[in-house]
């Protein structure tokens, strides 16, 4: 295996997302240790590793939510991790969706609420946020489950749900945590070929964290990280 490889210039070479020599560490305890990685534009990717690895960590630092110790992450020409904390949540709730292991929907707020709330935090009329909405639930077969409560949705529905969360705003970037960690095997596969297919026809690019290979393989390309460091993998190492 190799190391990952960089670009020339930061957000260039056609790269949408660039991370340069990360460290980021918890208390005395190294998450990161020089971990470099590149996306490009409309890319699926998906970062594997063990349990501790620190790819969780990275997918945070990609996505602006942690800023590392040292080293630089750069998103569509432009170095997140030296914005303000008030840019890099603009960021996040316009140019980022995230769909988590366990979803992170609010449990006392309808479907419909759930794929509304990141408009009408963008301001956007709630007239166009709620038809957004409706949009969404159809296109996921979900139209008849609008006023239902999160809390009262099967786990497959209410990752579908959180798949529209993410993807209402029309992002540039999908960062997908253990997406189908909590779901059996039939109902994740459901929820990926959904991901990846709408990524596809959207132009999405989805940085997807996973330890699960079956999952992994719905990527164009693969990375590990292991103990804070990134590797690739090439074609003969790639198992599909």
């Amino acid at each position: 295996m190799s190391t990952a490889s960089r670009s020339a210039a930061p957000g260039h070479g056609g790269y949408l997302i660039e991370a340069r020599d990360v460290y980021r560490s918890f208390g005395q305890t190294p998450a990161l240790v020089g971990a470099s990685l590149t996306v490009a534009r409309g890319e699926i990717l998906a970062i594997m590793g063990p349990s501790g690895s620190g790819k969780s960590t990275l997918l945070h630092c990609l996505a602006g939510i942690f800023t590392p110790d040292s080293g630089e992450v750069w998103f569509d020409g432009q170095r997140l991790d030296g914005l303000s904390e008030t840019k890099r949540t603009e960021l996040r709730r316009t140019a980022f969706g995230f769909v988590f292991q366990f979803g992170q929907l609010v449990p006392e707020l309808s479907a419909a609420d759930n794929i509304a709330l990141p408009l009408l935090l963008d301001k956007v009329s709630r007239k166009t946020a709620y038809q957004s909405a409706a949009d969404w639930l159809k296109r996921l077969g979900l139209d008849e489950l609008g006023a239902r409560r999160t809390g009262e949705l099967s786990g497959g529905q209410a990752q579908r749900v959180a798949l529209a969360r993410a993807l209402v705003a029309r992002p540039k970037v999908i960062f997908a945590d253990e997406p189908t960690g909590s779901l059996d095997s039939l109902t994740g596969e459901k929820v990926m070929d959904l991901l990846v297919s709408i990524a596809r026809e959207e132009g999405t690019t989805v940085v997807l964290v996973t330890h699960d290979a079956r999952v992994a393989a719905y990527a164009g390309r693969e990375v590990i990280v292991r103990d804070g460091k990134v590797t690739v993998l090439s074609e003969a190492e790639v198992v599909r």
